[in-house]
């Protein structure tokens, strides 16, 4: 007899999947509001502390794999507070190169150990091995993902076609 789709292990592990990453970011939300910050605009100022020369609004949206736009309003609220600076690319006067301002680079330096501390309290007892396992069946399941997403009628099965 077959189980119907809704009971079947890969289904109820995407629906995990989705519950574990809304309850990180709602857990990053709340530890990141004592700083007065998103996880958003932490992302940010942590990709920027590794980058000394800084980047372009461009890199940091594909770094962080969020729209430009959305980078645009996260720097600009950043900017506001005297985290980080834009000025013109030298190689492009069309983009911003976004860079630390020494109270970012600071505030960074603060959050750092207290986010170390929250990521290995998140992750508990699970092991180096069993982490990698995850990585890498996550990038998997991106890829996967991703070519669904370009052409989601090649993995409609037809009504023909079993399942399984």
């Amino acid at each position: 007899m077959k189980r119907p789709p809704a009971t079947r292990p890969r289904y109820q592990a995407l629906l995990q999947l989705l519950r574990t990453s809304e309850t990180i970011w709602n857990a990053s939300r709340a530890f990141f509001a004592r700083w007065e910050l998103g996880p958003s605009q932490f992302n940010i100022l942590n990709v920027l502390a590794g980058r000394p020369g800084g980047c372009t609004q461009m890199e940091l949206s594909r770094e962080l794999v969020t729209h430009r736009s959305n980078v645009t309003g996260l720097i600009g609220r950043l900017e506001q507070r005297g985290l980080v600076r834009r000025r013109d690319a030298v190689a492009d006067r069309r983009a911003n190169r976004v860079t630390l301002t020494p109270a970012g680079r600071k505030l960074v330096a603060e959050i750092l150990p207290h986010y170390h501390h929250a990521a290995e309290q998140v992750w508990g007892k699970v092991s180096s091995a069993h982490v990698q396992q995850l990585v890498d069946a996550l990038e998997t399941l991106a890829c996967n993902a991703e070519r669904i997403g370009h052409d989601p009628r090649k993995d409609v099965p037809s009504q023909n076609t079993a399942h399984p």
